[in-house]
């Protein structure tokens, strides 16, 4: 009888387990599915990666124990519905997903004797090519895996993509589209609303790629990296590697592989490992194929994966560490985001001391607080994000007023979440383009300082003002101390601003940032005031416009400018610290009403500025491209089949040498 009562006890407890484990897993669908059609369809990010990653694991590993998998589980589908007016296309077979590991023995297990191809996964949106004739005939994307979206006008503007090859049977690949990280970074900034702003690479792409207009896919530089070949017509391949060496040789950019053996996965792993922090597109992780293509087709495939290729994803490494204050910094769209500074800890090979944590509605959800236990991660290997807080003070204030001006600050809240603005339309961190453009090469030339570095100097309040871009020696203790700086970076960083202090009436004119003047008509101003500084501030609008090439727009703009009280004092600062050249040279006229565009590698002089500096001299212009107006295409190797070269010969252009040059 006992027996009997345990056994019926013990049935009860498992069926309650099996309960839990049900309920549990219907929780999980529901919050990963939630955040995949976030990531996916919505470029929004409501969980981090690993997370996701970690979820996705416990779900997989409760349909095990209890033989239950619903038809919504996130571990059963492919990809996700297309939601979108693109036209919908049907794949001739399902595209599968790849089965996953982070165990690199596991990956090694899996290659065994074989051979096989290991590169890069790629985080961004797959696309299936198709080319007849040797010309683009169709572009579709994943999808879920069954329909797609056509896409090809898109496809058409991607920025590495071949239009037209020299194969004319059908051809159809595989490939990632994506975004680089600088690309990314360029897009964001033009985004003023936070809320708005794209959370990842993967999800601008994603939204790039499914444009309806294909100008705006073109104007974010979308790339395409082949990583499978799926046929060619009349066309046999024994190997993957020689797949993918064929369409290197089509003009094909591919995806970035190594041949490996079970022996040698591990230290391949490590050879992508230690490229991470340098590659310029995201990946998520690796992709393992067997090279052998018989072989892989042999082994057929599972109702989700096929069985001749896995994925490996990286093992996050994480770190325990105290949290030690909260830096707010201060963006050139007003935004102040909180970054967290912590006791420094090892990660991926490299000591990191700091993380964003991206806005103040993710600030309170860690609930963070100085002295505060945290673990941190990098993302990816690449970006150091906080994984959780084991404290939970919830102790940071939020700041009234702004690091850099002083100005007040105000909580701004879109679609849920808050962020912290500065209110003053003057804020130096809101003027960095300004410095940046300052200091450029065509300015005052002021070398090493990028707008990276000018960003941290604003934020630190080091620089308000142009002027005080020529006193920052007067901060050396705390700019040695900057992550990113030391005594040496300090000290030519000094050099290149006393360098910079003597510069040409041109370039300091062009430095100022009037509106609707570059550095040309910059120099035309300087020319007919002979470099005379205090002629070239006192110019009128009706003298402007006796200047060729200078119109009533430009004129009013250039006024407007040096009569504004601030622009005035701006400038006076700025003589104060800087010493214009006078003297002048009347330019000749040998190049009058010709113009000349600057290709290739030079032989006798140091640049192309130099070259450049020499024709405006005597009167000629130098343009970026080559054009009906063109007189002359300057190029040292006339047999080269350059864009440049082609062009010219097609609107007859004559194309020189140097040397020809120097014989006009």
């Amino acid at each position: 009888m006992n027996e009997q009562i345990g056994m019926f006890t013990e049935v009860v407890t498992e069926t309650k387990e099996n309960t839990e484990h049900i309920e549990e897993m219907k929780g999980l669908i529901e919050t990963l599915n939630e955040a995949a059609l976030a990531y996916y369809q919505e470029a929004r990010e409501i969980m981090p990666n690993m997370e996701y990653d970690r979820l996705y694991d416990r779900l997989e590993e409760l349909e095990k124990a209890t033989g239950v998998v619903f038809s919504n589980s996130p571990t059963q589908r492919v990809g996700y519905e297309v939601l979108s007016e693109l036209p919908k296309e049907a794949h001739p077979s399902k595209m599968l997903s790849l089965d996953k590991t982070k165990d690199v023995d596991a990956l090694a297990t899996f290659v065994g004797d074989h051979e096989a191809l290991m590169s890069w996964k790629l985080d961004g949106l797959t696309v299936v090519l198709t080319y007849r004739d040797g010309k683009l005939f169709k572009a579709v994307t994943r999808g879920n895996g069954e329909v797609g979206e056509v896409i090809t006008n898109n496809a058409k503007v991607f920025a590495n993509l071949p239009l037209a090859i020299d194969f004319k049977g059908e051809l159809v690949l595989r490939g990632e589209a994506v975004i680089t990280y600088k690309e990314f970074e360029r897009i964001n900034e033009t985004i003023t609303d936070e809320g708005a702003k794209y959370k990842n690479p993967r999800n601008l792409c994603s939204g790039s790629v499914r444009q309806l207009d294909p100008r705006i896919t073109k104007e974010r530089r979308v790339r395409f990296f082949a990583f499978s070949l799926v046929s060619a017509e009349g066309k046999e391949f024994k190997f993957r590697k020689a797949q993918f060496d064929w369409l290197a040789d089509l003009g094909f950019q591919v995806v970035e592989h190594r041949l490996v053996t079970g022996a040698s996965v591990s230290e391949n792993v490590k050879w992508f490992a230690d490229r991470i922090a340098d590659n310029p597109v995201p990946s998520d992780g690796l992709v393992v194929t067997y090279d052998d293509i018989e072989y892989g087709r042999s082994l057929g495939v599972t109702a989700k994966f096929p069985r001749d290729s896995i994925a490996f994803k990286w093992q996050d490494e994480e770190a325990e560490t105290a949290l030690r204050e909260i830096e707010w910094s201060a963006s050139r769209t007003g935004l102040i985001n909180p970054v967290a500074i912590f006791d420094p800890v090892e990660l991926e090979g490299t000591t990191v001391s700091r993380a964003s944590v991206h806005n103040i509605s993710v600030m309170r959800e860690l609930k963070l607080g100085l002295g505060d236990r945290i673990r941190v991660y990098k993302a990816n290997m690449i970006i150091p994000q906080i994984a959780e807080n084991l404290t939970g003070s919830d102790s940071i204030e939020i700041p009234s007023v702004c690091p850099v001006c002083g100005g007040p600050t105000v909580i701004n809240d879109e679609n849920g979440v808050q962020t912290l603005f500065c209110r003053n339309p003057e804020c130096p961190a809101k003027q960095v383009k300004g410095f940046a453009h300052f200091v450029s090469r065509d300015a005052m030339n002021i070398e090493g300082l990028s707008e990276q570095t000018l960003e941290k100097l604003i934020d630190r309040g080091l620089i308000r003002d142009l002027a005080d871009i020529f006193r920052i020696s007067d901060h050396h203790d705390e700019i040695v101390k900057m992550e990113g700086f030391g005594e040496l970076s300090f000290r030519n960083m000094c050099d290149a601003v006393e360098k910079a202090r003597d510069a040409s009436p041109q370039a300091f004119l062009y430095s100022l940032g009037i509106p609707n003047f570059g550095r040309a008509n910059c120099g035309l101003v300087a020319n007919y005031c002979k470099n005379d500084w205090e002629m070239m501030r006192a110019l009128k609008a009706d003298e402007l416009v006796t200047i060729e090439g200078i119109g009533d727009v430009m004129a009013d703009a250039y006024v407007k400018f040096f009569e504004d009280p601030q622009k005035e004092a701006m400038v006076d600062d700025l003589l104060s610290e800087v010493r214009l050249s006078t003297a002048y040279e009347e330019a000749g006229s040998k190049f009058s009403g010709k113009t000349f565009v600057i290709t290739g590698s030079l032989n006798t002089y140091p640049n192309r500025d130099a070259l450049k500096a020499e024709i405006e001299a005597e009167g000629g212009k130098v343009a970026g491209s080559v054009s009906a107006k063109t007189t002359y295409l300057i190029n040292n190797d006339i047999t080269s089949n350059s864009g440049k070269n082609k062009k010219a010969k097609e609107l007859g252009i004559p194309i020189i040498t140097e040397e020809e040059y120097k014989s006009l």
